[in-house]
């Protein structure tokens, strides 16, 4: 039997989670994250926010990476000004992501951004983010649906060739595009919805995308990171 590439996800890092009798600090992440990489072919690994140092022997052990969805980037990372609509900072899982990010770019571990990871992913490699736009959520708590169009000739692209409506949930997006990143798809109002670092551009497999494929049936982008983890996951072809 063939092993499935070991796929790991950052999580959440909550106080007060409750269940059953219980109500502690938890780590999180929506079900829907897991769910997909099992759809696509892949096995996965939560990955709860841990000490910087740790994240080069973290990624050493997988063979693609997720950096998922939550709160706002601290605008001190990309040397801003906090905007007011602009909400708490989680400093332990922004520097734990950041660490991630950055191991993952190194070790050319196919890495794949979802709403906040694409933000990070942006800031990591010295972009800005927007701090605050409208029409990108349906209400509070309530995913929303709009179309993007994909780049001609983009990897995203090649995985959505066509233009396609994707959940969506978020009020910040990129501005300044990181070092070596291209945009690779936008919505209709010119927000950036996906963006990649080429492989000219220091990049193996490495999306961001805007939207939450985990929300939505369409597979594709979390296949293509499987496929990619397949074929070159270090974690993979030290366990063969």
């Amino acid at each position: 039997m063939v092993a499935r590439p070991l796929i790991g996800i950052s999580t959440y890092l909550e106080s007060g989670a409750r269940w059953g009798v219980w109500e502690l600090e938890a780590a999180l992440l929506p079900a829907g994250y897991p769910r997909l990489v099992r759809r696509a072919g892949g096995l996965a690994a939560m990955l709860p926010p841990d000490a910087p140092e740790h994240a080069a022997a973290t990624v050493a052990r997988l063979d693609g990476l997720v950096i998922a969805g939550g709160p706002d980037v601290d605008p001190v990372h990309y040397g801003a000004d906090r905007d007011p609509r602009t909400g708490p900072p989680a400093r332990e899982r922004d520097a734990w992501e950041l660490a991630l990010v950055e191991a993952a770019l190194h070790a050319r571990v196919p890495l794949l951004g979802i709403c906040r990871g694409m933000q990070l992913l942006n800031v990591a490699l010295g972009g800005t983010l927007v701090q605050h736009l409208d029409g990108h959520t349906e209400a509070v708590g309530v995913f929303g649906r709009h179309p993007v169009k994909p780049v001609p000739g983009t990897l995203c692209a090649e995985v959505v060739p066509e233009e396609t409506p994707v959940p969506t949930y978020h009020h910040q997006c990129v501005d300044r595009l990181g070092t070596g990143l291209v945009p690779s798809a936008y919505a209709a109002d010119g927000t950036v919805e996906a963006v990649e670092l080429p492989p000219a551009g220091g990049g193996s497999w490495v999306l961001g995308v805007q939207w939450h494929p985990e929300m939505g049936e369409d597979v594709r982008v979390m296949e293509a990171l499987v496929r990619a983890a397949a074929r070159g996951g270090t974690a993979a072809s030290a366990r063969a």
